[in-house]
């Protein structure tokens, strides 16, 4: 900031500002030389500077405001009989070697252990061959579920350990070879990248369901790197389902297409008119797209070769109308296919998620006022007090939820204009107070949609699974490895919300015993349609 000719000529109240913008430049500054060490030392193939947390305690707003358990901390749950849960698959007859010779005999006494066998398991399938009058020669064909040289329940056992257990390549294969196993690495990959259609399948069929389905879900993503390239993860779930896609952007465009559910094609209807409207496209666009007879494109080149016939795609205004009428077109695509029809899109106010009806998260919104820096004892107190309001209203927000009611409505649109654009005297402050007041309708899209969650919680649990992934094995190196990782850490997440065990689920869809688990599809249907 240019500083003033004459600083004597200052009034105190100018001074006072002087100072708070000149200590917030400095925090900037700091920031920055600490990024480009980071930087420099990355470079260099050094150590990164240390994270040390701050001293102040993390936003706990969620835990905060919820409703205390009747019977105080200290009442201990009762775990309930084990042996109930258990069934017993073998007995066995303990005898004491030398009882006494006056000893009676009283029976027994039952004493219960789990025990878990693993060992190596070589079959050799001896399979009939017949030789027919014609000359043909007709072998026996292997069991259901032994299609290859190793058996379902090592596959399931490596699905398993890998995308559940989060196992790294090496220490699963030296497990499996210090079980007897016979494998090498190549063979490991196979089995957890190769043939794996059904999965992918069903994958995704549970997020055409969970978006068809849907009165709301919640998004967010994180780094992915794939190819030695850095992509990016989206995550898109609710209560019921989990999807994930790894993608090398995180543009509007590819979020779009990712709510497409793995359609390929371009729509122009009522909704995708209505998107470009809203996008500020420019009218004489609009009109030859909606006056042209063709609306429906079957895939990416026939909607560019519609943009070029049109003359659309040799417009240089801005915004730019091709990629504003292709974001419609996939809007449309979205809402062609059955999926968001009343559904809202909770995020964490990342630009590429604004689309349709969209709330935002309470959780990120107050963290930006808990991370504020400030240099005064009046800029803490100012950010103490607001926090607390925000607090407050967070905690009513919820009580409505539960009990919406249209009073109540009014009196929590107040307090929010309250908080929000009050004056603190804290000029960062009122600032950010002044752009969060800007996202009202979003923040408080809960009061026109009771059900809808306050914050994206849920997703940053989900996705949590990915950055492990992330952490213990690094980025991908195949399309296939990149699908398989995807398909199968959002499978088990949505069996963990489906309260079904994923090792059973791995079993009934390998074919390996008989007790069958739904279609996942059908049982998100009959979650969303249940009170």
């Amino acid at each position: 900031m240019p500083l003033p000719e004459n600083i004597d000529g200052l009034s105190p109240a100018e001074l006072k500002l002087l100072v708070v913008q000149l200590l917030e430049e400095m925090a900037d500054l700091r920031r920055t030389v600490a990024a480009q060490r980071d930087e420099i030392a990355r470079l260099k193939g050094g150590p990164p500077r240390p994270k040390i947390k701050p001293n102040s305690q993390p936003s706990g707003m969620e835990q905060a405001t919820d409703p205390k358990p009747p019977g105080g901390a200290n009442e201990r749950r009762r775990r309930g009989s084990t042996r109930a849960k258990l069934t017993i698959n073998e007995e066995r007859k303990v005898k004491l070697e030398a009882p006494p010779p006056d000893a009676r005999f009283k029976g027994y006494t039952s004493f219960v252990v789990q025990e878990l066998v693993l060992h190596s398991h070589v079959i050799d399938f001896q399979c009939e061959r017949w030789l027919t009058a014609d000359g043909k020669v007709i072998t026996a064909p292997l069991p259901e579920g032994f299609d290859r040289h190793f058996g379902p329940q090592l596959r399931r056992f490596v699905l398993a350990q890998y995308h559940q257990g989060q196992t790294t390549v090496p220490r699963l294969l030296a497990l499996l070879r210090g079980f007897g196993i016979d494998i090498s690495k190549r063979e490991l990959v196979r089995l957890l990248t190769a043939d794996h259609d059904r999965f992918h399948e069903e994958a995704r069929e549970v997020l055409r369901a969970g978006l068809a389905s849907a009165a709301w879900v919640t998004v967010d993503d994180t780094g992915a790197r794939h190819k030695a390239h850095n992509g990016f993860c989206t995550q898109i779930g609710n209560a019921h389902f989990t999807a994930f896609a790894t993608t090398t952007s995180k543009s509007r465009l590819n979020f779009l297409s990712l709510l497409r559910a793995g359609h390929d094609d371009y729509v122009v209807n009522d909704a995708a008119l209505a998107y470009m409207r809203e996008r500020a496209l420019v009218g004489p666009v609009i009109a030859r797209l909606a006056e042209h007879p063709d609306r429906h494109f079957a895939d990416q080149a026939a909607w560019t070769a519609h943009l070029e016939k049109l003359g659309i795609a040799a417009l240089k205004v801005n915004p730019d109308p091709v990629l504003i009428a292709t974001e419609g077109a996939l809007w449309g695509s979205v809402k062609y296919h059955g999926f968001l029809r009343q559904g809202v899109i909770v995020s964490d106010d990342a630009g590429q998620f604004n689309v349709g009806q969209h709330g935002l998260c309470w959780v990120h919104a107050e963290r930006l006022v808990h991370k504020l820096d400030t240099f005064t004892e009046q800029n803490r107190a100012a950010q103490a007090s607001v926090r607390a309001a925000i607090w407050q209203l967070y905690s009513d927000l919820k009580a409505y939820r539960c009990a919406p009611i249209a009073q109540r409505k009014a009196d929590l649109e107040a307090a929010f204009d309250r908080i929000f654009t009050g004056k603190t005297g804290f000029v960062t402050l009122d600032r950010l107070l002044a752009r969060l007041h800007a996202n009202k309708a979003e923040l408080l899209k809960v009061l026109e949609r009771p059900e809808i969650p306050l914050h994206t919680n849920g997703s940053e649990n989900d996705i949590r699974c990915h950055v492990t992934r992330r952490k213990v094995s690094g980025g991908t190196r195949s399309d296939r490895g990149r699908d398989a990782r995807d398909t199968f850490l959002g499978l088990a997440k949505t069996c963990t919300k489906l309260g079904i065990n994923f090792w059973s689920y791995l079993g009934a869809r390998l074919n390996i015993h008989s007790a069958a688990v739904p279609p996942l599809p059908s049982l998100i249907f009959a979650r969303a349609q249940s009170p």
